[in-house]
Order: C-alpha cells, then sequence, then structure tokens
C-alpha cells in the first residue's frame, strides 16, 4: 500500500507546516515560552526533512513497486483490489486491536490549557538557573578550570568574563610554551564546546552547524598561509618579530626565548643565567630543531608523515581558540548582558537573591497554569499590569522595584540638545550615549570630527565654542615656515624669508 503511505506523508508534510504557522503567529511573552516554541519548530522543520526524503524515494521508485501497484489497481477488477485491501486491513487490526490511531491535527496542533500543563516544556531542563533560559552565560566550570592552570593569572569571574576571548599572554592568556599542555587542550576545548552549546540551546532555528564549518574554513586558510599571530612558525616568528616586535619604551628589550620585556639592557643581561631562562630557551631550541626536523622531511617522504608531532598539538589548540573568539563575538549580546548581571547579583544581599529566585520559579509557573474557559473573558483584565508610577518594566515583563528605581537614579533625565532634545532617563543611560550613533550624528552634522573630546556636553552652542576654540589652538600651534627662516638686506634689516623675496620682487632691495 504504497499509495496510502504517500497520503500519508502528504498529510505529515501538510499538517507540519500547518503547525509551524500556528506557532510563528503567536508571539509569547516570556522568554521560556518563546524558547519552547523556537525548539518545537525545530523539530518539525527536522521531521520535515526526514518524510521529505522518504517521499522523495516513493517517488523515484527505484524497485518499481509503486508503478506494480498503479498497474494492479488500473488493470485488474478494481472491486476485488478493494477487497483484497479491506481484508488485509482487517487482518492487521485483528493482530494488532490496541493500535492506536495517529491524530496528525492533535499531534501538530499548539497545546493550551490541560494538555500544556500534562507535557513537560523542552527547555525546562535545557539550561541551569545562571544561564536563565539562555539569557546569560554560565562559565563557572570553565572559570575553575582556568584557575587551576598553571602560571595563569588569578582572575576574578568577573575579569575572566571580560578576557576569556583574548588569549595573548598580556591580556589573560598564557605563553605559548605554556599552552601546549593536556591541562590547557581540555580547558580550551571545554569553553569551545560551552559556548557551541550555548549556541544551539539560544538559536534552535539556526543552521549552527553550518557557522562552525565557516569558522573551521576560515580558520584553515589562515593557518595555511601561517596568519594566525600567537601560533606563527617558530622561524617565520623569529625573523618577523627581531623587527616587528613593538617594546613599551626605547630603552626596554624583548626576549624571545621567555617572551618577556625588560626595562632596559642591564636587567636584560642579569636574568640570561636565570633557571627560568635557561630552561624557556632550551625548549625553544628543540621546537626550532623540531621544526627544521620535520620541515627536511617533508621534501623526502609525505607531507603527514613531515608534519611535527608538536605542530598537530599547536594547531589542534589554536583552532579551538579561533572558534572561542568567533562564538563570543557572534554573542556579544549574552556576553554584555552577562557581566551587568554578574555585576547586578554581587550588590545584592543573600535575602534579595533569594527573593528574586523565588519571584523567578512563580512567574514560570505561573506562566504554565492551566486556564480555564470560564475565565476567558478576563483574561484582558488580568494581562494588564498596575503600573501607576510609571516604572520600567524588567525581564520578566513586570515593573522594576521603586528602590530599584531610585537606586539607579532612572527619575532624573537628562535632555541633549545635540541629540535633538532627546531625554535620557537615569545616568547610566546618559553616560552611555555619547558613544551612541545618535549623539555622534549630531556632533558631525554640527561639523566635529573628534567627538571624544565632547563628553558630558549637551548643548550645541557648548560644543561650537569649544570646537572653534581647539581650532584657534590648531592654528596658532602650527608654525608659518615663511617665519622662521630669518633673511637680511644690505643695510643690516632682518626679516623673514617670504618678506625678504616679497620686497626684492618689488625692486625695493
Amino acid at each position: 500500500m504504497l499509495l496510502e503511505e504517500q497520503r500519508f506523508l502528504h498529510e505529515d508534510l501538510e499538517r507540519l507546516e500547518q503547525g509551524i504557522a500556528d506557532r510563528i503567529g503567536d508571539e509569547p511573552k516570556h522568554i521560556r515560552d518563546r524558547l519552547a516554541r523556537d525548539h518545537q519548530i525545530a523539530q518539525f522543520l527536522d521531521r520535515i526533512s526526514s518524510q521529505s526524503s522518504k517521499l522523495l524515494s516513493l517517488y523515484r521508485d527505484t524497485d518499481g513497486s509503486r508503478s506494480r501497484e498503479i498497474q494492479q489497481i488500473g488493470s485488474g477488477d478494481p472491486m476485488e483490489e478493494f477487497y483484497k485491501q479491506l481484508t488485509d486491513i482487517k487482518n492487521f487490526h485483528s493482530k494488532y486491536p490496541n493500535e492506536p490511531v495517529e491524530n496528525l491535527e492533535r499531534a501538530y496542533r499548539p497545546k493550551k490549557g490541560p494538555d500544556a500543563e500534562s507535557q513537560p516544556s523542552i527547555v525546562d531542563t535545557m539550561f541551569t538557573g545562571e544561564e536563565a533560559f539562555g539569557r546569560f552565560f554560565d562559565l563557572h566550570t570553565c572559570h575553575e578550570l582556568y584557575l587551576n592552570l598553571p602560571n595563569a593569572k588569578r582572575l576574578s569571574y568577573l575579569q575572566y568574563l571580560d578576557l576569556f576571548d583574548n588569549f595573548t599572554p598580556g591580556a589573560g592568556g598564557l605563553k605559548r610554551s605554556e599552552k601546549t599542555t593536556d591541562q590547557y587542550l581540555k580547558y580550551v576545548g571545554q569553553l569551545a564546546l560551552d559556548l557551541e552549546t550555548f549556541m544551539r540551546k539560544t538559536r534552535p532555528l539556526e543552521n549552527v552547524d553550518k557557522v562552525i564549518a565557516d569558522f573551521d574554513k576560515e580558520f584553515d586558510a589562515a593557518w595555511e598561509k601561517d596568519e594566525i599571530v600567537d601560533w606563527k612558525t617558530e622561524e617565520s616568528g623569529a625573523k618577523a618579530t627581531g623587527a616587528a616586535k613593538q617594546t613599551s619604551t626605547a630603552d626596554a628589550v624583548w626576549c624571545e626565548d621567555c617572551e618577556r620585556e625588560f626595562k632596559n639592557e642591564n636587567v636584560y643581561k642579569g636574568h640570561l643565567s636565570g633557571k627560568k631562562h635557561v630552561r624557556a630557551a632550551a625548549e625553544r631550541a628543540q621546537r626550532l630543531q623540531g621544526a627544521s626536523e620535520g620541515g627536511g622531511d617533508t621534501t623526502n617522504g609525505n607531507t603527514k608523515s613531515g608534519v611535527p608531532t608538536y605542530r598537530l598539538k599547536e594547531r589542534a589548540i589554536a583552532e579551538r581558540e579561533f572558534r572561542v573568539k568567533r562564538l563570543t563575538s557572534a554573542m556579544s549580546t549574552e556576553r554584555s548582558d552577562t557581566r551587568v548581571n554578574v555585576e547586578r547579583k554581587q550588590g545584592m544581599t543573600e535575602r534579595e537573591r533569594q527573593q528574586e529566585l523565588e519571584n523567578l520559579f512563580s512567574a514560570t509557573a505561573a506562566a504554565s497554569q492551566p486556564k480555564d474557559a470560564e475565565d476567558g473573558e478576563d483574561n484582558d483584565d488580568e494581562d494588564k499590569i498596575y503600573n501607576p508610577l510609571k516604572l520600567p518594566l524588567a525581564w520578566d515583563g513586570k515593573p522594576i522595584p521603586f528602590w530599584l528605581y531610585k537606586l539607579h537614579g532612572l527619575g532624573v533625565e537628562f535632555p541633549c540638545e545635540i541629540c535633538g532634545n532627546f531625554v535620557y532617563m537615569g545616568r547610566r543611560a546618559f553616560d552611555k550615549h555619547f558613544n551612541e550613533a545618535r549623539h555622534i550624528y549630531g556632533l558631525k552634522c554640527l561639523g566635529i570630527a573628534n567627538t571624544a573630546l565632547f563628553r558630558d556636553i549637551t548643548g550645541i552652542d557648548e560644543a561650537l565654542r569649544l570646537w572653534e576654540k581647539i581650532q584657534k589652538e590648531k592654528r596658532k600651534d602650527k608654525v608659518d615656515d615663511g617665519s622662521v627662516v630669518q633673511m637680511e638686506d644690505a643695510e643690516g634689516n632682518v626679516m623673514p624669508e617670504k618678506v625678504y623675496y616679497d620686497l626684492q620682487k618689488q625692486g625695493l632691495l
């Protein structure tokens, strides 16, 4: 009964498309409900892909069974074929009397009321409490792995959120010789895995596999050209860093073996006899020797046998670092929100944290509770939030507490004439707007190019006066070439070079 299976697949595809359309048309208010809807749509899309592949294989009819079934129906006695199929159906149901009938319309319809309460949500067990249904990062495990690395900086969790994607030795990363350990490979691999998993959980409708493949392709191209900054080959790095390495002062000296900067030549010579320098120099010489031997083997043997083992390990570590950087840049909003959330929680007492968790659980439970059909007329009144003070809304759609409103000064108005008399509520939003596009565009409309000097200036007249003063100082400091060189005529009169040549052309000298 291939035709019946084919009809069932067509019906299933139509029901899936209708189910997706019903869910897209409804926009939930809570982030938990939105994520649950997106994950359901992603599951429906995967089922559409699998059912379409089955349907395509039936249409191709490689074994000819579909053609034979159509021929049997069209050529023989139709009633005989009908009773034959009816007998097959009766035999099936007599053999499996308790076989349930699948109702596709009910299966793909959005669950509401008691049906929604009976089935647990997909996202309830997907996120930790720190992630708050995909709004924030939870990198405490990676932070502990980072602190256990040898010679790692003792960064707090807040500092780690700013520097976890910066792998340069000066910022928060380790030296190149310290990175080629199994412990560091485990750390950076866990960090890349956590970020990738978080993206898959928060963006179910995006093709994350394609994004990761693009990152890997970009890394492969940069690695083949030896363009990864911190992981260049030792030979090319030794040639390039000799002239390209910039020191902080003119007297400073850079040590390639220790990868450190010393204040002057005497300090640099004094550290040459130390144990750390001797060990670092021996390790670097060993790496250079391995690279030269590996390069010599590539000419004689195949490429894979010629690549040194340590270089393969460096490639694996560099690939994970590159992926961490790209994933972090793609989720910059979640990163900034996580930093703000950690700062906010550090300023809260234990009682306030417990109260916030209770409010979160109560809001989640209220969103999942079923509603009776009798209360359908009163839904509009219940959704209205009592907010007489016009307080800003929090992430859960409810007004923030009044003490928090007063603490951040959100009731104070800060108008900006440069932004078209736009009013910013609170000092934080006011300080932040000086780097935003609206304020910068307003300064450019006034003919002001250097916007960094005009912070905390909101008046147009004040900005124009300051810009005019800056231009006057620049013109005053500008040296006229004609007034520097002095000339003397035959009578001993001293004058600028420009005046001397002008008088000479007029024949007055």
